[in-house]
C-alpha cells in the first residue's frame, strides 16, 4: 500500500497532480481528498499554478470563500463554457423579473377583488366634486379613496387605524 507511509491521505489537488502532499500544502485545507472533482474542475479552468498564486495572495480568512467561488465558477464554466456563472445569474435575474411581474399582477387582481367586494357591501355615495364624508364608515378616521371607475368613495380596509380589521366594523354597521 502506497498510502501506508502517509498519516493522512493526500489532498485532492496533490492526488490529481500526482505529487506528495506536504504538511504546509496550500491546497489541503480547501480541497479535501473526498472531493476530487472539485479540484479537477478548478484545475481545468484556472490551472493549479494560478490557483496557488491566488491563494497565496488572499488573506488566510478569505481563502475558503475564494476557493468556493473558484469551484462554483469552474463548475459553471464546465456546464456553459461561454457564459459560465454569468449565464446562470442572467437566467435567475430574468426569473426574478418575471415573478415580480406576476406578483404585481396578482396584487392588482387582489385589490380589484377587494374593491369589488367592498362596493357590493356598501351603498354607493355619489361624488359631487369634493371629498364626501357622508354615509357610514367615513367619519371614523379611516382612509377614504375615490374609485374613478365607479364614481364614488369607498373606505380602504388597508389604511384604517384599527389595522384593517373590517369584521369589527361590519358588526357595528359602519362599513
Amino acid at each position: 500500500m502506497a498510502s501506508s507511509s502517509y498519516s493522512n491521505a493526500p489532498c485532492a489537488a496533490c492526488k490529481f497532480l500526482r505529487r506528495k502532499c506536504l504538511p504546509d500544502c496550500i491546497f489541503a485545507p480547501y480541497f479535501p481528498p473526498e472531493e476530487p472533482q472539485k479540484f479537477a474542475n478548478v484545475h481545468k479552468i484556472f490551472g493549479a499554478s494560478n490557483v496557488s498564486k491566488l491563494l497565496n495572495e488572499v488573506l488566510p480568512h478569505q481563502r475558503e470563500d475564494a476557493v468556493n467561488s473558484l469551484a462554483y465558477e469552474a463548475e459553471a464554466r464546465m456546464k456553459d463554457p461561454v457564459y459560465g456563472c454569468v449565464g446562470a445569474i442572467s437566467v435567475l435575474q430574468r426569473q426574478v423579473i418575471r415573478l415580480q411581474k406576476e406578483l404585481d399582477a396578482t396584487n392588482a387582481d387582489l385589490i380589484r377583488y377587494a374593491c369589488n367586494e367592498m362596493q357590493q357591501a356598501t351603498p354607493p355615495h355619489q361624488f359631487n366634486g369634493r371629498r364626501s364624508t357622508i354615509g357610514p364608515g367615513y367619519g371614523d378616521g379611516g382612509s377614504v379613496n375615490y374609485d374613478q371607475n365607479a364614481g364614488f368613495y369607498y373606505a380602504s380596509p388597508w389604511n384604517n387605524d384599527n389595522g384593517g380589521d373590517t369584521q369589527e366594523r361590519e358588526d357595528h354597521g359602519s362599513i
